[in-house]
């Protein structure tokens, strides 16, 4: 096995959901937004390229069952971590103005790291599902449907009540009403 596989296995693979991989990516998001302030005073491309990965790791990390959450989470971290370096001036719209300008002049870097999540999950959503088809097909199943992934049969129904007066055949048969269960015929005494 090559040395480059053998140092990617060695990496950590945690399974976050949804709202832990949205939270690691802000979080982690922050935390370098801050670093890149204190070190490379509020450098956009620096937040950019650091923006990248954690796009990628966040897509990466997140488990089968979540995966549409990445996409989604990824660009909330954007603007969480935007925030200690937009600048601008004291007070609440200064601020605002400053983080709105901000996402506005990083769109690039923004839609980057959103392509590259999407794209990562829906390659592991197509892997997940390829798997899945492979795992049940030796088991005579397709995984669709319902109990088991068999197909659900249709149910025969009892007797219906006929509508009009003293039950006259050939008039429409009346419908289970949508907001209860169906009435039963009951048996004449």
């Amino acid at each position: 096995m090559p040395p480059v596989v053998t140092a990617l296995r060695r990496f950590p693979n945690p399974r976050l959901t949804g709202i832990g991989a949205g939270l690691f990516a802000a979080l982690t998001m922050f935390v370098l937004a801050c670093l890149d302030r204190l070190l490379f005073d509020s450098s956009e491309l620096v937040y950019g390229l650091l923006f990248l990965p954690v796009s990628a790791l966040t897509a990466l990390w997140v488990r089968p069952a979540d995966l549409v959450t990445a996409p989604i989470s990824v660009p909330i971290a954007f603007a969480v971590g935007v925030f200690p370096i937009s600048g601008g001036s004291s007070g609440f719209g200064g601020q605002t103005m400053a983080l709105v300008t901000a996402l506005a002049v990083h769109a690039g870097w923004l839609y980057g790291g959103t392509l590259i999540a999407g794209l990562i999950a829906s390659v592991r959503k197509v892997r997940h599902m390829r798997a899945r088809r492979r795992y049940l097909a030796p088991q005579g199943r397709t995984g669709e449907g319902a109990a088991g992934g068999k197909a659900r049969r249709p149910v025969a129904r009892g007797p219906q009540k006929v509508a009009g007066a003293g039950g006259r055949a050939g008039g429409p048969t009346e419908r289970p009403r949508a907001d209860g269960p169906a009435e039963r015929p009951r048996a004449s005494r």
